[in-house]
């Protein structure tokens, strides 16, 4: 195996030239070469002040110039310069003329950032975000805090791993996505932020102060001797791939891989790419399809040596965006089993636009294939062993995809090992 053959400090350094070059080779290329991120790594504030007028111009063109759809949904483009451009006079008319523009593309991924909210998504990136230090999942349409971040609001609060989120600040929460309760709970820092939450079958409020949360993006460790396990919370920020290698160290002198993508929504399309390419010595990693039809692939670095080890990779209907492009580069190049729930089904490729007086758009711009071609946009990844995992799972503390992908696992190095004495 890899782990065998080169000392830990080497494959460290090695692994880590290959991201460092991959990533860069893909940053840097144009959409029409495939390699813009789901969400552009370049990620510059624009400064410039305009006046409100100017902004919404700037904004109707980009989205008539670089929107993935080019017939725009079907629609006119020009109808909306003549219903706004001579009635917009404050920064609140523009913002209303922009979002009503993307809102007429019917697209859920394409929107206007003000400057607060673009703000807060360029600190993400930077994997550190205002918050109160919890990590959530959705299980059965609840909101469940799965784990709580030490030396955080959340922690100091008293606030528990297994505590269902009921209401955010009077809001029900009840049914609605991770991003959104994620977007309630975060603010400003300084501000606080009031839970109603369940415990023990027991309604508790805790007001908890927001602060800045250095983001730990990956989790590892070691489980029954020898199967690493490597939960990748978020693609966003721009240090992830780092931690990954961080954690294959951790992890290196085991037999075998689980990679837990549940609840994980994306991110930056990159870093899938360059954590994909580690597993990979040829074939593609992903295609994307720009507004011109054309389609192009993204292929793996030809390389000598690449991680070798069973790996199976849990899945569950949070699994989106840069989740679905490391599902389905390691799914359709045999390098990985899938375990669990089918994907959520996000292929569509956004870029961040940085806009004047510090504001921002995210677009989409293409949309990508897995390696056979597959169009996975709202059809998801079907799992290779089909396990769900149920709020009484989660309450009597059980995971019965855990357990799959362990039982799964432990066959597979079985077989390895079998197949190394015969030789």
């Amino acid at each position: 195996m890899y782990k065998k053959v080169f000392p830990k400090v080497i494959y460290f350094l090695i692994i880590l030239l290959i991201s460092f070059g991959l990533y860069h080779y893909i940053s840097l290329h144009s959409i029409k070469n495939t390699h813009n991120p789901d969400y552009d790594s370049s990620y510059l504030v624009n400064k410039q002040s305009t006046d409100p007028r100017r902004l919404f111009l700037k904004s109707w063109r980009i989205i008539k110039t670089k929107y993935y759809d080019p017939t725009l949904n079907g629609q006119d483009w020009s109808k909306w310069n003549r219903r706004y451009v001579d009635k917009i006079k404050t920064k609140d008319d523009a913002y209303v003329a922009i979002n009503t523009m993307l809102a007429s593309l019917d697209d859920p991924y394409s929107k206007f950032m003000n400057q607060q909210e673009y703000a807060e998504q360029n600190t993400s990136i930077d994997a550190r975000i205002v918050g109160i230090g919890v990590n959530i999942m959705s299980v059965d349409g609840k909101i469940i805090i799965i784990s709580v971040v030490e030396d955080t609001p959340a922690f100091m609060a008293g606030i528990k791993a297994g505590d269902i989120i009921l209401k955010v600040d009077k809001t029900d929460v009840s049914g609605k996505t991770i991003s959104d309760v994620a977007s309630l709970i975060r603010g400003e820092m300084g501000t606080s932020v009031n839970l109603e939450l369940l415990r023990d079958r027991k309604k508790l409020t805790k007001v908890i102060g927001r602060d800045e949360i250095k983001i730990k993006n990956i989790k590892a460790s070691v489980v029954d001797k020898n199967i690493g396990y490597i939960q990748i919370i978020s693609f966003l920020s721009s240090d992830m791939t780092t931690e990954f290698i961080d954690a294959l160290n951790k992890t290196q002198n085991c037999d075998g891989l689980i990679i837990d993508l549940r609840g994980n929504t994306g991110g930056l399309m990159p870093n899938a790419v360059v954590i994909a390419d580690m597993f990979l010595t040829q074939g593609h990693i992903v295609s994307v399809v720009d507004r011109d039809n054309q389609k192009s692939d993204i292929d793996a670095q030809a390389k000598p040596y690449a991680i070798n080890k069973p790996v199976v990779i849990l899945i569950d209907g949070g699994t989106a965006s840069a989740s679905e492009i490391l599902s389905g580069a390691l799914k359709d190049n045999h390098k990985a089993i899938l375990v669990g729930q089918r994907t959520f089904g996000k292929g569509m490729i956004q870029r961040i636009f940085p806009l004047p007086n510090q504001t921002g758009m995210n677009l989409t711009i293409a949309k990508y294939l897995t390696p056979k071609g597959i169009d996975i946009n709202k059809k998801g990844i079907t799992p290779d062993y089909s396990v769900t995992y149920t709020e009484k799972d989660f309450i009597n503390n059980k995971d019965p995809q855990m357990d799959e992908a362990k039982k799964i696992i432990k066959k597979l190095i079985k077989s390895r090992h079998e197949i190394a004495k015969a030789g």
